[in-house]
């Protein structure tokens, strides 16, 4: 019987070294996959550098946009600072990314001052004949919706509208003084985009192609040149004069 018991233990101990080796393997695939799911995203900003931004046209990041407390404030200039600064080439300091994104999944966080306004671009064609990011590019509005008259022109023009082209489904904004969150979703492969806006899709529509073209007509865009035309652009944010703030701003590219 003593022989049986030592003869089990040792069996035992045998399946026990064998499984070994595969659980810590297993662990590590787990670990693995995680990571590669967690590395899809790349930040754009963490609340320590503006290294992927710039100004609109070139220039490094105006001295209007800093990083207080790990979050990125936009002070807009007094009307004597933004006539007499020389550092910009227009009359407004919007920035964008320094990198092109054609398809992709964006997510950040923003707070809008009482009656702010702002917003956020995608496409962005840098060009001297377009003085304004919004001149090219497609933007998802940023607003008070309860203090901006802008917001009194029509739901198009609301926060997480595709702004005066799709209005929002409802109004998911959170109170004046907390944050927001955005995540916008642009696919030219299939024209699909959409706003989910803290969680709730409030807006979806196709970003080119004769379905933009046909939903341009009408609106304020009907026939600017260049509108909505690049597929691969920057993402801005935008200077509307208003105090703004935006963080833990990230992208995945989509294949």
């Amino acid at each position: 019987m003593k022989n049986f018991i030592l003869s089990l233990i040792a069996v035992s101990m045998l399946f026990a070294c064998k499984e070994g080796p595969k659980e810590v393997k297993d662990d590590v695939a787990v670990v693995t996959e995680k990571t590669a799911k967690q590395e899809e995203w790349v930040s754009l900003f963490d609340g320590t550098s503006l290294d992927h931004w710039q100004a609109y046209l070139g220039g490094g990041v105006p001295k209007y946009w800093t990083i207080k407390d790990s979050v990125l404030v936009f002070t807009p200039p007094t009307p004597e600072e933004r006539k007499n600064d020389g550092t910009k080439k227009y009359n407004t300091f919007n920035i964008v990314t320094k990198k092109n994104f054609s398809n992709f999944v964006l997510s950040l966080e923003w707070k809008i001052s009482k009656a702010g306004n702002s917003g956020v671009f995608w496409g962005v064609h840098e060009n001297e004949k377009f003085g304004e990011p919004y001149q090219t590019a497609l933007e998802i509005q940023v607003l008070d919706n309860e203090n901006h008259p802008d917001a009194k022109n029509g739901t198009s023009h609301q926060a997480g509208a595709l702004y005066d082209l799709v209005s929002p489904y409802e109004d998911a904004t959170k109170p004046i003084g907390e944050w927001n969150n955005f995540v916008i979703t642009i696919d030219h492969k299939t024209n699909k985009g959409n706003c989910l806006l803290n969680g709730v899709e409030v807006s979806s529509f196709p970003v080119g192609g004769d379905e933009l073209m046909e939903m341009l007509k009408g609106s304020k865009f009907d026939g600017w040149e260049g509108f909505g035309q690049y597929k691969t652009g920057k993402i801005g944010l935008q200077d509307h004069n208003d105090l703004v703030y935006y963080r833990n701003i990230k992208i995945k590219e989509l294949d």
